[in-house]
């Protein structure tokens, strides 16, 4: 039986309060107090006492999946925080500084703020996008925090104080009139931040009302989230834990497929009795738990921990779903692949595992056309290649539509391909730059 644990958060207001950095060298200490003055850092005790490997650091993964490094802040950057902390600048011009540098860091990637979208008449509708035709993401704005923070996270920018580029919905649940009249869409998916940092209450507030009738088009609720690795007792011991198992048992009962999308970046994250009971628990609702990760240098860049993983999540009834590459924001430069080792992870840890363990798709890149695939490299004509493939497109027609772009070992992300045989553009192209444009257009005209 798994004890009972309440949960104590420490930000970066709380570093030297924390006891387990107390035997850290100073250098380290300093790095990472300057790298949390430009990334969001919150973590609790769960991940401090039961995750982190506190004889390994600062190699342990979980310590660097959570803890801000000055290594994560590119040189230049690194140099003008030290340089302004040194000098004893006023507050103000510090945060000037830490401002300008996270702007340098891409803080939005792939068109988030002006390609997703969606419009009510000439209304935005706030905390939505909708990015392919049969899911529609949605942003409740009491759930954009987490229970602790990834330093790899493509959305660092929404915990990080800039509040112009946040998403999350108004109180008006504006989404549901959108949803209403959106017959095509069949998912929905609340992400963040994580909504499973809600109250049972709240979270009953989005998702009840998609189970009535005028929603029957809906057959799929996703709930993206982190809190089976970063707070399994929130299924097990929290105060409103058996309210959201019962939500969790609505939902299936009202004929809705629940998918948990839970991100596990390393198998360590599923090795305490406390993930495991989480799991268990969750399952016995009739919910599916389905994972995905990005392979992340110093984190999990190995075949040897994608097999363990992979294979001990089918063991457990959870199904691989995705690995994808790092998004082109925030410390890309510390964790990013080679889009050539990526692949190579994935087909020698995808080549020891069961038919049950094949349900996992990638090296995909969520970018700004849609999700895109590495399926691999050939030999075509004399010219070596990457042969790519759309698992989703910003137009449906697009998926399924093998392409080709000039191989090249040191791409890390889908803006550096080049299109392979001498074309100079890729078939998507001409269509994906007048989609761009028309929803530019639209964000002008709403003002």
């Amino acid at each position: 039986m798994v004890k009972r644990k309440e949960i104590k958060y420490y930000t970066k207001k709380d570093l030297d309060r924390i006891p387990q950095l107390s035997n850290l060298t100073y250098d380290l200490i300093f790095g990472l107090k300057l790298a949390a003055k430009v990334f969001p850092f919150r973590v609790n005790n769960y991940v401090l006492e039961e995750l982190i490997d506190w004889e390994n650091i600062p190699d342990d993964p979980m310590f660097r999946l959570v803890f801000p490094m000055g290594e994560m802040l590119e040189t230049q950057h690194f140099h003008t925080i030290k340089e302004a902390v040194e000098k004893e600048l006023p507050a103000g011009e510090i945060k000037k500084t830490v401002q300008e540098i996270r702007y340098d860091l891409n803080p939005h990637p792939d068109g988030q703020l002006t390609a997703n979208i969606p419009l009510i008449g000439n209304e935005i509708v706030r905390g939505v996008q909708h990015k392919y035709r049969e899911t529609v993401l949605v942003f409740p704005s009491s759930g954009q925090t987490c229970h602790s923070y990834c330093t790899f996270c493509f959305r660092w920018a929404q915990f990080a104080g800039m509040s112009n580029l946040k998403f999350a919905t108004d109180g008006s649940r504006r989404f549901q009139e959108y949803l209403r009249h959106q017959k095509d869409v069949t998912d929905v998916l609340f992400t963040g931040g994580d909504p499973m940092v809600m109250k049972a209450s709240k979270l009953k507030t989005y998702v009840e009302p998609l189970l009535s009738n005028e929603f029957s088009h809906i057959q799929n609720i996703r709930i993206g989230t982190k809190s089976i690795s970063y707070w399994p007792y929130r299924y097990i011991s929290d105060e409103d834990s058996a309210e959201i198992l019962k939500l969790f048992e609505k939902v299936v009962d009202a004929g809705k497929h629940l998918a948990i999308m839970a991100h596990f970046n390393h198998w360590r994250e599923l090795d305490t009795d406390a993930a495991r009971e989480a799991i268990k628990i969750i399952r016995s609702t009739g919910a599916e738990i389905r994972s995905q990760s990005p392979v992340l240098n110093h984190i999990n860049a190995s075949t040897q921990v994608w097999r363990k993983m992979w294979k001990e999540q089918v063991k457990l009834g959870i199904v691989p779903y995705y690995m994808f590459i790092e998004r082109d924001t925030g410390a890309h430069h510390y964790f990013a692949v080679p889009l050539t080792k990526a692949l190579k992870i994935f087909r020698e840890a995808y080549s020891h595992l069961s038919g049950l363990s094949r349900t996992v798709r990638g090296p995909s890149m969520s970018a700004t056309p849609g999700k895109i695939a590495i399926e691999g490299t050939a030999e075509i004509n004399g010219e070596k290649v990457f042969v790519l493939n759309f698992l989703q497109g910003r137009n449906p027609d697009w998926v399924k539509r093998p392409f080709f772009a000039e191989y090249d070992e040191n791409i890390t992300w889908f803006n550096e391909l080049r299109p392979a045989f001498g074309e100079s553009k890729f078939f998507f192209e001409d269509e994906l730059n007048k989609i761009l444009k028309r929803k530019a257009l639209e964000e002008k005209l709403v003002g």
